[in-house]
């Protein structure tokens, strides 16, 4: 399949791995012309996903090496196409998973672009002109305006680029199940403290809620409480702490890559209680039946979406 097209005549440096070991490399490509509806942004700064590693090292299967990671980007704009209006050059600019969709099906015009059968993604994808596309880990990249976000002046455009990704994968669960803080504060419990953990914590203690982080690691506490402002810290591979935390919590929000069972989670819910999977491992997850019936218990995993 093609990579490059003869549209891509702009020569890139960046960084891409080549094989499944996942080290990353320096890595010069081509990068296409500006569009008609494109911005062209100087990159200068990429969070590191944990997608990236995942698809660094083939963990899922569907690699294209080589590969650029990154689809936590922010910079600054230095193009704009002729049929752009709302960026002009010098904007502070983001781009996250998404380059492209149809923007005509039901679930583009209902903002919900992420579950578009003709998505096309920041790298890692295959973009209408047939092209590979490659990520953040890089130079400057060339993006569909409406595709992209302006960074707000205020907001360090370091701190600005995981929310791209990290930040809107927790932000969405929160909105669906409008705990964005209209409502009266709820027992919330995070799953894991890694780059999504860590941003789930402030989330739901910038709404208002009682959370509650849930980690293997008991070494993080200090971290939850002290760093993060979280309420409760559950070690949960302690039988006791996990027993005496059983039914208490209203919504968990896990964020683990890792594959683990879901049954001791489910455990941690009120009747009628909802737990919301972010993370993607590798590897099917355990689902027990039983938690669910008896405690009419909701299940969901969630997307990027807003």
């Amino acid at each position: 399949m093609a990579q490059e097209t003869p549209y891509h005549t702009q020569m890139v440096s960046g960084w891409a791995a080549h094989d499944s070991s996942g080290k990353i490399e320096p890595f010069i490509f081509k990068r296409r012309e500006n569009g008609p509806n494109d911005v062209t942004i100087k990159i200068l700064y990429c969070g590191i996903c944990h997608s990236d590693l995942h698809f660094a090292k083939n963990d899922w299967g569907i690699t294209m090496y080589p590969v650029v990671p990154g689809h936590e980007i922010t910079g600054v704009i230095v193009k704009v196409g002729n049929n752009v209006t709302k960026f002009k050059v010098g904007d502070r600019a983001g781009v996250g998973c998404l380059a492209a969709s149809c923007l005509e099906c039901d679930f583009c015009l209902n903002s919900e672009e992420n579950y578009c059968d003709k998505i096309q993604f920041t790298y890692n994808g295959i973009f209408w002109d047939g092209s590979v596309t490659y990520g953040g880990y890089s130079k400057m990249i060339v993006a569909d305006h409406r595709f992209v976000v302006r960074i707000p002046d205020a907001l360090p455009m370091d701190a600005a680029a995981p929310l791209l990704c990290g930040g809107v994968t927790v932000f969405s669960p929160f909105k669906d199940h409008n705990l964005l803080g209209s409502g009266p504060p709820r027992k919330v419990g995070v799953v894991g403290l890694g780059g999504l953990g860590h941003v789930a914590v402030k989330f739901g203690k910038a709404f208002g809620h009682h959370v509650t982080v849930i980690s293997t690691s008991p070494s993080k506490e200090a971290e939850a409480k002290q760093r993060l402002g979280a309420d409760d810290f559950i070690v949960s591979t302690d039988a006791d702490q996990m027993n005496a935390a059983k039914r208490r919590l209203d919504f968990i929000l896990d964020t683990v890559s890792a594959k683990h069972s879901l049954g001791p989670i489910l455990e941690l819910l009120k009747v009628n209680g909802t737990l919301v999977t972010v993370g993607a491992p590798e590897r099917p997850f355990e689902l027990p039946a039983f938690p669910l019936i008896f405690g009419m218990l909701s299940y969901q995993i969630s997307s990027c979406a807003y």
